[in-house]
């Protein structure tokens, strides 16, 4: 049976409300519980394990521009749960390196919905993806936020220099 455009309307608002439920529920756990908003315990999460890695590589791998890369990081090194450190090979390459105080406040710490999202969405099929994100691009219009800078989920940080995307 073929859902009637009605049904699909309210599915697609209540999905946007369950969205929405779970990043400030999941952001208000993670600030409660580390005291860090869920973009600094992300950092840390893709950094355990994994650790030193380049800045740059790292703001690749969380799809976030390297500019807002260095201000997750600055405020996480000044909690010492971060330490930068410089390439012998190369002075202009910085490596992160997570200290045990930053291992320690993951291990005890909850999932980001952020990294769920990565994880869920890099092994779709390239196709999955494109309707994701046509989606996604639609409810952006009807909303009339297209050119607005893109906000951390819960912070005022902004990714930037902001996508462009096609009108």
């Amino acid at each position: 049976m073929i859902k009637s455009k009605a049904v699909m309307v309210a599915g697609i608002i209540d999905d946007i409300r369950r969205v929405f439920q779970v990043l400030a529920e999941q952001s208000r756990r993670v600030e409660r519980e580390t005291g860090l908003t869920a973009s600094q315990l992300w950092v840390l999460k893709m950094l355990d394990g994994t650790s030193p890695r380049k800045v740059t590589e790292l703001a690749r791998s969380m799809y976030l521009h390297p500019a807002t890369m260095v201000g997750l990081l600055d405020r996480l090194e000044l909690k010492g749960l971060v330490q930068r450190a410089r390439s012998d090979k190369d002075r202009r390459v910085v490596h992160i390196v997570i200290t045990d105080q930053g291992r320690e406040l993951v291990g005890n710490s909850p999932e980001v919905a952020q990294g769920l999202l990565v994880k869920g969405l890099e092994p779709l099929t390239d196709k999955k993806v494109k309707v994701i994100s046509d989606g996604f691009e639609q409810i952006v219009k009807i909303l009339g936020v297209q050119e607005e800078p893109p906000k951390l989920i819960h912070s005022s940080d902004v990714n930037l220099p902001r996508r462009r995307r096609k009108s």
